[in-house]
């Protein structure tokens, strides 16, 4: 897997998936909405963790900074 993530677009969804975990925690979020939350959550951290997204990557995209 060639990366295709900026460090960027993995803070940001560092970011979003802490701030859905602490709304679960806080009881914000409940019901279906928060699960389904969570699972995006997860999603994004996992993505953002190894650096590549495989929508990214159907659609042609890349954030990362080409090296020269």
């Amino acid at each position: 897997m060639k990366k295709n993530m900026g460090n960027t677009d993995r803070m940001i969804r560092i970011i979003a998936a802490l701030a859905v975990i602490g709304l679960y925690y806080f009881n914000v979020l409940e019901g279906t909405i928060a699960y389904v939350l969570l699972a995006l959550s997860g999603i994004f951290a996992l993505t953002s963790f190894i650096s590549f997204c495989p929508l990214y990557s159907i659609f042609g995209l890349n954030t990362c900074k080409v090296k020269k």
